[in-house]
């Protein structure tokens, strides 16, 4: 009985395994001929940023953020020359409870993927304009803090992850040379307070700063270029 029972079991088990394999190696080639991802359009890009979309009453980001991403209001960071990646995830995060912001989660709403990635595109390739350190009485303690962190309270330095002249790191961190000082502040407050949740490590860093430690070092970031 055994001898009848073990050919049969063993032509049965090759026949599954053969009809795995093919299914496999269907949806392998299927995969393979999936249709690449779009690739981002800066030109589609530059014109929502400059023009904006009145029939969707979406406004110009320019209003906001400048020419070609060089924001004049202090309040309203500079886009120009950061990394595309860091930028859309930015807008998509808008949308969700993570990034809380009335304008820009608005308009972040408004904007389809393609989009956020087109403008994202468009913001990478500009120039960004020189910014400058104001106080000359605390720009050091930026300095000392930016390059060695804080280490009586466990902050890291932040040229760790956003490099020694502030450049960043595609992908992972965003460029932060030149920034405004308000605004760089305004994001560390808002992490610590909670307001702004898309970054655990932000967030315990931002927990662990006084109000002058954020100013000081917001401050040797803006000269940074």
């Amino acid at each position: 009985m055994n001898r009848a029972f073990l050919p049969a079991a063993g032509a049965a088990f090759v026949k599954s395994l053969l009809v795995a394999t093919l299914a496999v190696s269907g949806l392998v080639s299927a995969a393979g001929h999936a249709p690449a991802p779009a690739k981002a359009d800066a030109a589609k890009g530059a014109t929502l940023y400059d023009s904006g979309d009145a029939a969707r009453g979406l406004a110009a980001c320019v209003s906001c953020h400048g020419a070609a991403g060089n924001s004049t209001i202090a309040d309203n960071p500079k886009l120009a020359g950061q990394f595309d990646v860091y930028i859309h995830k930015q807008l998509v995060d808008f949308t969700t409870p993570k990034r809380k912001q009335a304008v820009m989660t608005g308009f972040a709403k408004m904007l389809s993927d393609d989009e956020k990635k087109n403008i994202a595109a468009y913001l990478a390739t500009q120039t960004p304009k020189q910014g400058a350190a104001k106080n000359k009485d605390t720009v050091l303690l930026g300095k000392k803090i930016y390059r060695g962190g804080i280490p009586a309270t466990g902050v890291a330095a932040c040229a760790s992850c956003h490099g020694a002249n502030g450049n960043g790191i595609p992908v992972q961190f965003p460029r932060l040379a030149g920034q405004h000082q308000t605004y760089t502040v305004g994001q560390l407050q808002a992490f610590k307070e909670g307001k702004r949740e898309n970054s655990v490590q932000m967030t315990t860093l931002a927990q662990r700063m006084s109000t002058k430690e954020m100013e000081a070092v917001a401050d040797y970031i803006a000269g940074l270029k």
